[in-house]
């Protein structure tokens, strides 16, 4: 019994002089007295070997001693607590903050958004589709039938597992399905990614971004198309810009032409951008073929209509003054942070 007294004196005076500064040192004491294992309970445990007759007054200097330890512990954890609180308000909260990075629209997806604005303006509707499509919407239904020598033109990727099925080769395929609808009149452009097994080059990639339009009515001539084109290329590129149409031929439209803009550049002097010519190609376009109308189930008698179509990454190269459309797809930062504001 006495030596267990001297032993709850000795512990006093180990608390006492315990330093507790950090929130490390106040865990290390209280597991060390007051855990489960700590000393407080290993000396309760003793009571077992106390008389009885003494088992009262050893009760009371154990509590005694329990009250101790745990004030010492209340108090370190309330000085710790004001040291805290000393350091967080030593910040100073008036200082400017880290600036914080803002990401920029990617130049195609500027591009894109103003092309669609312009036609909106027109008053038409953007329409989406697949970009894995089947055989004849792709080209059957656009009055390209199996074998037909226009496919060349177009290195398509084919899914091996069904060679019914391929990645679209133009956004044309939408212009299908919409007028399968039959909900007619349809005026609508469709913008979306393409793809075609050409060989990369400073001007080509596999894959690349499209927007075409298609206006259905009764009545609708080539003239309305001219006058469409005409106010889109000057929304787009300038007052000033001139524009001339070339024959052309593509399957699913006729007649069919080629548009050049004058080169915006140069003025029309003559550069690297426009090959010292002053013109730059920018769309096909022409009127949708009767057949493709009757493969839609329209009434080509009825109705007709015009469809336009053209990439989206040579007008970001022109209006950039970009050299490598390689650049688009290379996910650069250096080169995306450029475009943080619209054309």
């Amino acid at each position: 019994m006495e030596g267990l007294l001297q032993q709850i004196e000795g512990f006093r005076k180990d608390i006492e002089a315990y330093e507790i500064v950090t929130p490390q040192q106040l865990e290390e004491y209280r597991i060390k007295y007051l855990g489960t294992k700590g000393l407080v309970k290993n000396l309760f445990g003793e009571m077992r070997n106390v008389p009885n007759d003494r088992k009262k007054e050893f009760g009371q200097v154990l509590n005694e001693f329990k009250q101790f330890a745990e004030a010492r512990y209340e108090q370190a954890k309330e000085s710790s607590a004001g040291a805290t609180s000393s350091t967080e308000e030593e910040i100073d909260l008036s200082l400017p903050g880290d600036a914080i990075t803002i990401g920029s629209r990617h130049p195609i997806t500027l591009v894109r958004n103003r092309m669609v604005n312009i036609f909106q303006r027109l008053g038409f509707s953007v329409a989406d589709g697949p970009e894995i499509e089947d055989d004849w919407h792709n080209f059957t239904a656009l009055n390209l039938p199996e074998n037909h020598p226009a496919r060349d033109m177009q290195d398509t990727f084919y899914i091996h597992q069904n060679p019914d099925w391929l990645l679209r080769t133009h956004t044309s395929n939408v212009q299908i399905r919409e007028m399968q609808k039959g909900k007619l009149p349809i005026r609508i452009i469709c913008p979306g990614r393409v793809y075609r097994n050409e060989t990369i080059s400073a001007r080509s990639h596999c894959f690349f971004h499209q927007i075409e339009g298609l206006y259905i009515d009764e009545n609708v001539s080539f003239a309305d198309l001219k006058q469409t084109l005409y106010f889109f290329v000057q929304e787009m590129f300038g007052k000033d810009t001139k524009v001339r149409f070339r024959p052309s031929y593509f399957p699913f439209t006729e007649p069919s032409a080629e548009m050049d803009v004058s080169c915006f550049i140069c003025g029309g002097k003559g550069c690297r951008i426009c090959k010292h010519t002053g013109w730059v190609e920018i769309l096909g376009c022409g009127m949708v073929h009767p057949k493709v109308l009757e493969n839609c189930g329209i009434d080509s008698n009825k109705y007709t209509g015009y469809a336009f179509g053209m990439g989206i990454e040579r007008p970001a190269l022109l209006l950039y003054d970009v050299n490598d459309i390689r650049l688009f797809s290379e996910n650069d930062a250096r080169f995306l942070k450029q475009f943080d504001s619209a054309v």
